[in-house]
């Protein structure tokens, strides 16, 4: 399946139905009265978010949404059925913008539903126009007509840690080991086409989930390679995991690599610069034990708080996934804390359908 995380599409909810302009009209029952029903209200367009999507690729492919219009009314005070509301089930994670460019929705939350656009009410039959002064109203409204518009669907994977580093730094490996995610591996530069999701689970049974981000290269931010287009996958994770392959195939420097992403990451601003970051000496298992010292070295002078590791073997990788998960907590409680101080997180136009 394609990964797609950038979508516009047309919606238009349904138009509500006519109300009826009918007469009672029975045998022995002269001057019935009026007994028009109502319309039925327009279908709703809804979004749902759901962990079991990972791209919003039926949306990609679909590009009109159109929901049902209601039924009109009828005689004998029936109503008109309703339109069936139309439901798109896509990422949580997933942010809906107007025409304008304004943001809409954040659907963060599994189960979380946004209405796109609003189905038309149902015309009133004229059964509810009688008084006293006009006993048998010949009129009954129109059904009001649904919301249309353009909307964009922009996917942020949301994740706890977010992997960063060079291609072929061993990331997908890595998220392999530690993960139940099962991406693409081999020895070759950008095997990860898309980024991967994978829940850690600890002893407790508790943990955290860690997206692997496709490799990046110097000018990523602004746009080279699979650049910018991956990098915003990173924005919602609370951890950065940086990987470096302490045996670079072409003898690059575990400082140039931590320099070459440090440079991306600043560039896209401070939302993904200003994250706590670890360094992960990858690939330990194939450098010769003598050289395990100058390597170490090397990492001290950068002032990052590191760990090496073998993503193949395993070995290293206990304590940094604690400790990872310590990092997490943390941030999660800061974060609380923050929005405890505003009061309250604003909900502005970030709709829970409420059921009908």
């Amino acid at each position: 399946m394609r990964f797609i995380d950038e979508v516009k599409i047309d919606v238009r909810a349904g138009n509500g139905g006519s109300g009826s302009r009918s007469f009672r009209r029975e045998k022995y029952i002269p001057k019935g009265g009026p007994d028009g029903g109502n319309g039925g209200r327009g279908g709703h367009v809804i979004l749902e978010a759901s962990r079991d999507k990972n791209t919003l690729q039926e949306l990609y492919l679909r590009k009109h949404v159109f929901a049902e219009h209601g039924k009109s009314g009828s005689g004998r005070k029936m109503h008109g059925r309703m339109g069936t509301d139309v439901i798109m089930k896509v990422p949580v994670g997933t942010i809906v913008k107007d025409e304008d460019g304004v943001q809409l929705f954040d659907l963060t939350e599994d189960g979380q539903q946004a209405v796109l656009a609003y189905g038309g009410e149902g015309g009133l039959g004229n059964v509810n126009f009688v008084s006293s002064t006009n006993r048998a109203p010949r009129y009954a409204q129109s059904g009001k007509e649904g919301e249309t518009g353009i909307r964009f669907l922009e996917l942020k994977s949301m994740a706890d840690v977010g992997l960063v580093g060079l291609p072929n730094a061993g990331k997908s490996t890595f998220i392999s080991r530690v993960s139940n995610a099962r991406p693409k591996i081999a020895n070759y530069p950008f095997t990860t086409l898309a980024p991967s999701l994978g829940q850690v689970f600890m002893d407790d049974g508790d943990g955290f989930v860690v997206a692997d981000i496709p490799g990046l290269i110097g000018g990523a931010h602004e746009g080279k390679g699979l650049g910018h287009r991956f990098l915003k996958h990173i924005e919602r994770t609370r951890v950065l995991l940086h990987l470096v392959d302490v045996v670079h195939p072409e003898g690059q420097s575990i400082t140039d690599q931590v320099h070459e992403i440090e440079q991306e990451l600043r560039g896209y601003g401070d939302t993904v610069w200003s994250k706590t970051r670890y360094l992960v000496l990858n690939k330990m298992d194939s450098l010769p034990e003598e050289a395990h010292a100058d390597v170490l070295a090397e990492a001290d002078a950068l002032e990052l708080k590191y760990y090496a590791i073998s993503a193949v073997t395993g070995e290293g990788t206990k304590p940094l996934l604690y400790d990872l998960y310590d990092a997490v907590k943390i941030a999660q409680a800061d974060e609380n804390a923050a929005l405890d101080e505003e009061g309250s997180v604003s909900e502005a136009r970030n709709v829970w359908l409420e059921k009908e």
